[in-house]
């Protein structure tokens, strides 16, 4: 299931595969550069199983809900965070609320909640607000393992 990116040249639609999320590509139509992705990507169980399986870089997922102050507190340091690592990294954000299966998959107690995976593996998972200068430090010791 690919990602659908808006080139920002030409506005056209462009299909990335979960492996190239994380490279610089180009337009099918304008064929000028798409940058890798930089911002967090909302992803439900089936976009989380496909990035999380087939990302070529580390992964932090921030498991999140509407209704959480220290969930907001965090969203600007995970959006930070997306957008200082774009190329070496991906980051996800899931709903708790909306994808409860996750939530239970990895033990989700409280919230925000971050975990890190490699190569389809959680690597590492702590609950409670953190700054993206950790957040960056996660991945940073997740692609030199």
């Amino acid at each position: 299931m690919p990602l659908i990116r808006t080139c920002p040249h030409c506005g056209q639609k462009n299909r990335i595969p979960a492996n190239h999320l994380a490279d610089t590509g180009r337009c099918g139509n304008c064929k000028n550069e798409l940058a890798p992705v930089n911002e967090p990507i909302a992803a439900d169980t089936q976009l989380f199983d496909e990035i999380v399986q087939n990302a070529r870089v580390p992964v932090l997922v921030d498991f999140w809900a509407d209704w959480c102050g220290p969930c907001r507190m965090a969203a600007p340091e995970v959006k930070q965070t997306a957008a200082n690592t774009a190329g070496r990294a991906l980051v996800l954000k899931v709903d708790t609320e909306r994808n409860r299966e996750l939530s239970a998959r990895y033990n989700v107690r409280g919230i925000p909640n971050f975990a890190v995976f490699k190569a389809g593996k959680l690597i590492s998972q702590q609950a409670g607000l953190v700054g993206h200068q950790q957040m960056e430090q996660w991945l940073d010791q997740a692609r030199n393992s």
